[in-house]
């Protein structure tokens, strides 16, 4: 299939600002595996002289002396150069700035990107010093250079080169991929040629989140069930080995523990103590720092406990896993990972799975939450209006009972937006409201404030529900999938 570009206007506005520059740029570009980073920068150097280099994926055989054998490879092939081979990496560079600047004229622009540098740094400490002193003595003097380095490792992204005081001031920009937001799904969607009604848009959205590549995945021609069925619960599909693949090239030797970490997390968010309780061992940095670079790399997001009376976080927090593709490998795709092997599950309707209606819901909640801009846009909210905002927990004391809300808005005009998500195939009717009121009733909320419930659905209301006073507003999630958000409703 024709691999799409849409969407990342911003992103690549930011990298086309450097253009006008005289003097050279360095670039930092991270996000989690599949998320477009390359074709990124492949659509940004689509006019210009663009160099790849890339890194060889970790294994247990992957050496430094490897990866400069196979970067000495690439650079040959480049520059049709017979028999390059070094063994150093300053040698390397100083090769590459040289013929580089050979290359390019006056007039033009020459982008190189050094793609998983994580990777090509395998076991050599050496390698970020040389990258800098090369950075300073020969690449810095190109002028019409952009040196893009990427990388789906972002927390050794942050910690070797963005905290570093060997690049500080070095910088250009620096740049993070998040997930594609609804609209320019459905519009890669649509480029793909899918038909299909907004609801089977959001089942398969809401396994793949705003993942370009497993998006591309899908097939027009099939439904949304078959999609998923063809992807995750057969022996062949990309989803059904991806979850492996992530925390092999992410995190190799230490992957362990940061699965242990996602799983603690697939059946809500915890505080850091329930999750080190639920694991079973003590609090320590030592797990702290593999929460901490699982948030870096896009899967888990950190939402602080909030108080309604002041609008200020407190120092607790919560721990989502935030990733529409682990959270739903996890909660689905794992438990059965020995029945799909041996092809058992090769002709089961996804409908007929136990507890499908309810697995479909979590996974919607999670990408209306990852797409909070959109929700405040649908509210007529600016960032300027919002105090806080986002899931909110309720600790149950001697005082009040527990309560959890799928989202929570407080403004500055006093009023406090609570919302409930609710993903399903027929019409929602007027039974979701007593659960609702319960909520409500729990929530220990100060006098002053106006309650406004908002209910979020997909696929319809019935007439008994639109009609009833209830809801101060019923949202129909489907339109994100079309609806621009002005500027000061984006990130």
């Amino acid at each position: 299939m024709e691999n799409f570009f849409i969407g990342r206007t911003q992103e690549l506005a930011a990298l086309n600002q450097l253009l006008d520059k005289k003097t050279a740029s360095l670039v930092t570009l991270q996000g989690r595996r599949r998320i477009g980073k390359s074709r990124l920068i492949k659509e940004f150097a689509r006019k210009h002289l663009f160099l790849n280099f890339s890194g060889l994926p970790p294994t247990k055989k992957t050496t430094t002396e490897s990866e400069k054998a196979e970067f000495s490879a690439q650079l040959a092939n480049a520059f049709d150069l017979p028999g390059v081979y070094a063994d150093n990496w300053s040698t390397l560079f100083s090769l590459l700035a040289k013929q580089a600047q050979r290359l390019i004229k006056p007039s033009e622009k020459l982008i190189i990107l050094f793609d998983e540098i994580s990777w090509m740094s395998t076991k050599d400490d050496s390698f970020l010093g040389k990258l800098k002193t090369a950075w300073d003595n020969e690449f810095k003097e190109i002028s019409n250079l952009v040196l893009v380095l990427c990388g789906s490792v972002s927390a050794w992204i942050e910690e070797n080169i963005l905290s570093s005081t060997g690049f500080m001031g070095r910088l250009s920009l620096t740049l993070t991929l998040e997930p594609l937001p609804i609209k320019t799904c459905n519009q890669l969607l649509i480029k793909m040629g899918f038909k299909a009604s907004n609801y089977e848009k959001f089942k398969m959205l809401s396994v793949t989140g705003g993942i370009p590549r497993y998006i591309e995945e899908l097939q027009p021609a099939l439904s949304a069930d078959d999609n998923i069925h063809r992807l995750c619960f057969k022996k062949s599909g990309i989803l059904f080995r991806e979850f492996q693949d992530i925390f092999n090239d992410l995190f190799t030797v230490k992957s362990l523990y940061h699965q242990k970490i996602v799983e603690a997390l697939v059946d809500g968010p915890l505080e850091y103590q329930a999750i080190c309780e639920k694991l079973g061992v003590q609090r320590s940095g030592f797990w702290l720092s593999y929460l901490n670079e699982l948030i870096l790399s896009g899967f888990v997001s950190k939402e602080a406990h909030w108080s309604i009376k002041t609008g200020l976080d407190s120092r607790l927090s919560h721990y989502r896993l935030s990733d529409n593709y682990l959270r739903f490998y996890l909660k689905y795709v794992a438990p059965h990972r020995s029945k799909i092997e041996k092809k058992l599950f090769n002709h089961q309707s996804l409908s007929s799975f136990p507890g499908w209606d309810g697995v479909m819901g979590l996974q919607f909640e999670n990408l209306v939450l990852n797409n909070l801009p959109w929700l405040l846009h649908a509210l007529q909210l600016s960032s300027n209006d919002v105090v806080n905002h986002g899931p909110y927990f309720q600790n149950k004391t001697k005082a009040h009972a527990g309560c959890q809300i799928d989202c929570l808005i407080k403004t500055r005009h006093n009023t406090l937006i609570i919302c409930e998500i609710k993903f399903s195939r027929n019409k929602i009717g007027s039974e979701v409201i007593p659960s609702i009121q319960h909520k409500i009733e729990s929530l220990v909320i100060p006098r002053g404030l106006a309650v406004w419930p908002i209910l979020i659905h997909i696929n319809g209301v019935t007439p008994d529900l639109a009609a009833h006073a209830f809801f101060t507003k019923i949202i129909d999630f489907s339109e994100a999938l079309s609806e621009t958000i002005s500027d000061k409703f984006s990130d």
